[in-house]
């Protein structure tokens, strides 16, 4: 639903219910709302439609390992224990630069809105059809 660059993160509210740790059977269900919405059979759904559920309701893992470069990979000596600076700022993984949190959270309702209108529209054409009572 969105071309972003960035791994988005994962959704805080589906539905409009709050969502912690999304369980198998909260993946599976929106797999099967995926499949739907692609109008195809629910109880077909792809392990495409799986993984897009998953990327949508967990966003994406950073599994990226750090870039090994010469300074970094002979490194032998203990890290000391007072930091030496107190670091900075990084963007948030998927948002743009002048994205702020209140806009991300902004386009992820959105973004959650037009998927339950698009499953709400196939729910009535299949209604129409008779295929669903």
């Amino acid at each position: 639903m969105n071309d972003y660059s960035q791994p988005r993160a994962g959704k805080i509210s589906v539905h409009g219910n709050g969502l912690g740790a999304p369980s198998p059977a909260d993946v599976e269900k929106r797999a099967r709302e995926i499949a739907m919405i692609d109008e195809r059979n629910p109880d077909d759904f792809t392990d495409a439609d799986w993984r897009q559920a998953c990327q949508e309701l967990m966003g994406a893992e950073n599994n990226t390992p750090p870039e090994e470069t010469p300074d970094n990979a002979d490194l032998t000596e203990e890290w000391n224990v007072v930091a030496g600076s107190k670091g900075h700022r990084i963007p948030r993984p998927g948002t743009e630069e002048e994205e702020t949190v209140g806009e991300h959270l902004v386009i992820d309702g959105l973004e959650e809105a037009t998927h339950d209108q698009m499953l709400e529209a196939r729910r009535e054409e299949l209604e129409q059809e008779g295929e669903i009572t």
